[in-house]
């Protein structure tokens, strides 16, 4: 895999960590829920639970981002490659949700999809 793939699939693990982080460990301080636009803390009582599942799902596909880059090889590249197209795809649906969620869409996605293209034009 190309060092520009790596550094784009790296970046985009790193920003599923902290991700992972605000969902799963610090949801409760109002800063952190107002950026997923939740109302209320009574709001984010109730969304706490998918969001703590929620960062765990990231979780785990950075870490299989940085497992894949350590691997390397063939099934190390195969690892990255899915984890990108697994959060490409997050993103795609997303997007989905309407205009609010396009900004977010696109700070999830591009680092994933810069990767992807940068492995596929090596």
């Amino acid at each position: 895999m190309p060092v520009l793939a790596q550094i784009f699939a790296a970046l985009a693990a790193i920003l599923h960590v902290v991700i992972f982080v605000f969902e799963s460990v610090v949801w409760s301080k109002p800063t952190v829920w107002k950026r997923f636009g939740v109302a209320s803390q009574a709001d984010a009582d109730v969304v706490r639970p998918m969001a703590f599942n929620q960062g765990f799902y990231n979780l785990f596909l950075a870490v299989g981002i940085f497992v894949g880059l350590i691997l390397g090889g063939e099934a190390g590249d195969a690892i990255v490659v899915f984890a990108c197209l697994s959060i490409v795809g997050a993103a795609f649906v997303l997007a989905t949700g309407g205009k609010k969620y396009f900004r977010p869409a696109v700070v999830q996605g591009i680092t994933p999809a810069l990767a992807l293209v940068f492995a596929a034009f090596a």
